[in-house]
């Protein structure tokens, strides 16, 4: 493949890395990116140094495929560098994503031994490599179409869930799902003539699939067969019954359409609380009748009884040692007095506002306004305080108060009597007449 193809274009190699053209120089670069793969450890303990772990690293592949290589070649390798390493026949292509003691960890969860034999990193990628590594990848898409079909064709029960090529070209990995045993020998044969490259058969379950494969859980988050889980353990719905959980095929399926692998995590603890919860197998005895079990809540330990065995409406809780003491009690022939001891606990009272309103509460709203605005003039001034007032300015304002402005005050208001003259005649002055 010419170097000229990779000009401008992005490929996701489902290896937890993009591959980029320079547009000048034609070159590849490799983008590792930490978080975007699959199985992906953080290193918890950078920086640590330890001897026996520093010539060990972990290459990752396509996918979910790992392993672990000591590094022959004398070169300073890092996370992030893509590096040759030793196969069963030529060589692979891989990414290195953990150094250090973290490495370590991770040998003793797969039950790997530090003192055992390792295969070789040989060197570091080249240019010429890393072309080789992309021809191969742009191949497995459409091998893994074309291997459907023919096994389709020879009526074989198995389906084909992912194609991975080696680094150097030479050899691909089939994955395959079965129900049962199949005879692929000469299956082997047909896709050796057709794809002129060495095959390698492996079987997968369907939860390993759906781990190659990725995807986002109901939760929202990473599913957990792509994100950490390497152990697939068998689920039944024994787990979902000891849970208390509805046994809804649609709800406890997960993508894979299997039990979802989390229904395992929380077994345990359920479990422990269930050892400590009574076994009711016949109604509580009470003076006032009988109760009988409607649920549990089994990680509060407290379980709820009521008089009715058809309503659930109004239940009683209980705690399990207070169960366990009624039980005892009954076995002795002895009957608590009720379960309504207790006082109800008092509902809240809710008042309704409809109706409380007219709908010509605002017709008289500008009206009201005016109102308010004479009364707050009338009592303006009111908040100050009082000013003492001299013997005088006294005098004047008891005679104001007499007579209120308008009226005729006679000399005091000269101008007034002046201008508006007495309609009466008989009231005229003498001289008049």
């Amino acid at each position: 493949m010419n170097n000229e193809n990779f000009e401008s274009r992005y490929f996701d190699c489902n290896r937890g890395c993009t591959t980029t053209a320079d547009e000048e120089s034609g070159e590849i670069m490799v983008n590792y990116r930490p978080g975007c793969c699959k199985l992906q450890d953080y290193n918890v303990l950078a920086g640590v140094l330890q001897p026996e772990y520093r010539d060990i690293f972990e290459v990752r592949f396509k996918n979910t495929r790992k392993g672990f290589y000591t590094n022959a070649s004398g070169q300073n390798v890092k996370v992030g560098d893509l590096v040759i390493v030793e196969a069963v026949t030529g060589y692979d292509l891989g990414i290195v994503t953990l150094e250090g003691p973290i490495v370590g960890r991770q040998m003793k969860s797969r039950g790997i031994s530090p003192d055992g034999e390792f295969k070789k990193i040989y060197r570091k990628a080249r240019q010429s490599d890393i072309v080789k590594w992309q021809e191969a990848i742009a191949r497995e898409q459409d091998t893994m179409v074309k291997a459907r079909r023919i096994a389709a064709e020879m009526g074989l029960e198995m389906k084909i869930g992912d194609v991975e090529f080696q680094g150097d070209g030479s050899k691909a990995i089939f994955y395959y799902i079965a129900d049962g045993r199949v005879d692929f020998r000469q299956l082997i044969k047909v896709f050796a003539e057709e794809f002129r490259i060495r095959i390698e058969m492996k079987q997968i379950g369907v939860r390993q699939e759906a781990g190659l494969i990725g995807g986002i859980g109901i939760c929202g988050r990473e599913l957990c067969c792509a994100n950490y889980i390497t152990n697939f353990q068998s689920i039944t719905t024994s787990a979902a019954r000891c849970q208390d959980l509805s046994l809804n095929p649609q709800k406890l399926a997960g993508q894979c359409g299997k039990l979802k692998c989390c229904l395992n995590y929380e077994v345990a603890t359920y479990l422990d609380a269930q050892s400590r919860i009574p076994r009711v197998t016949e109604p509580l005895e009470f003076e006032d009748g009988q109760a009988y079990l409607m649920k549990t809540d089994i990680l509060k330990e407290v379980m709820y009884f009521s008089y009715d065995k058809s309503s659930m409406v109004k239940l009683y809780p209980l705690d399990a040692e207070e169960v366990r003491e009624i039980i005892k009690m009954n076995r002795n022939g002895i009957k608590p007095e009720s379960l309504q001891d207790e006082p109800e606990p008092r509902m809240p009272e809710f008042v309704t506002a409809v109706g409380d309103d007219s709908i010509t509460r605002f017709d008289n709203l500008e009206r009201k306004k005016n109102k308010r605005r004479r009364k707050g003039n009338a009592g303006a001034g009111n908040d100050k305080p009082k000013q003492e007032l001299k013997p005088v300015q006294k005098e004047e304002a008891k005679q104001e108060s007499r007579h209120p402005e308008g009226e005729n005050r006679g000399g005091n208001n000269a101008h007034y009597n002046r201008k508006h003259k007495p309609r009466n005649p008989k009231a005229a002055p003498k001289n008049e007449q």
